[in-house]
């Protein structure tokens, strides 16, 4: 099988920091994977190449067998790559059906958005998005009113109602509680296989819960990589990362 991405030896130099320093990372279709590492390991900064916010000094990126490193965000969004960063980005004044309506129909803005009827296939699939989530009771409720843990989920089924390939998510489960936790862990679990899924996060424990294959990064390289149990085992990750 051929891997959807492939991070192919990256660089990137910020005045000659280098937040990436010859990356290479490959995920396979449907897989979920963690990344981990220390602040400053190049978390963000892959998740940056990846979606086009940053060009690469070096290297390349190629995304469903087409190189992708030079084109602009929305070309890559439209290729099947969504993002969803640590902070929710709702509509707080629409309600719950509304924000995955507007993002169903790629809307440019919020009031060119609901004038038009939506298609069967896509009220469909914004009925599945709803079970999925957990937020089939709260449909009809205004966005802003919703728990924390609820607007995160609530941005998941953005994204996946628009059906992406690939899906980037940033801590997911900071300032949540136990409950939604667990609720995210399940519902992060249920995609793969459907969607190829990159978890960055720093809850140990949570990446324990989920996590199938874990990539280390330090200092803008990959220092391990493999099954949880070997990677937390490994004494490079204990003395750059777990042991800290």
């Amino acid at each position: 099988m051929n891997p959807l991405l492939v991070v192919d030896d990256v660089t990137v130099s910020f005045d000659g920091f280098r937040a990436l320093n010859a990356l290479t990372l490959a995920l396979q279709p449907g897989e979920l994977r963690c990344v981990v590492g220390p602040n400053g390991a190049g978390k963000t900064t892959l998740q940056d190449v990846i979606t086009g916010k940053t060009r690469p000094t070096s290297g390349r990126v190629r995304f469903d067998g087409r190189d992708i490193t030079y084109l602009a965000e929305h070309e890559i969004v439209a290729l099947g790559i969504g993002r969803k960063f640590q902070r929710p980005t709702v509509f707080p004044t629409h309600t719950v059906f509304e924000n995955l309506e507007l993002s169903v129909r790629g809307a440019k803005t919020v009031s060119r958005g609901l004038f038009t009827r939506l298609s069967t296939a896509q009220r469909e699939a914004i009925d599945r998005t709803l079970g999925l989530i957990g937020l089939t009771d709260e449909r009809g409720k205004v966005a802003g009113l919703l728990s924390h843990g609820q607007k995160q989920w609530l941005e998941i089924g953005m994204l996946l109602v628009q059906d992406p390939k690939l899906l980037l998510v940033d801590e997911p489960v900071a300032g949540m509680t136990q409950g939604e936790i667990e609720r995210t862990a399940e519902i992060l679990a249920s995609l793969a296989g459907k969607h190829t899924v990159v978890v960055v996060e720093h809850d140990m424990d949570f990446v324990r819960s989920i996590a199938r294959t874990v990539t280390v990064l330090h200092e803008g390289s990959v220092l391990a990589e493999g099954p949880m149990r070997d990677v937390q085992a490994d004494p490079r990750v204990i003395e750059v990362y777990l042991g800290a």
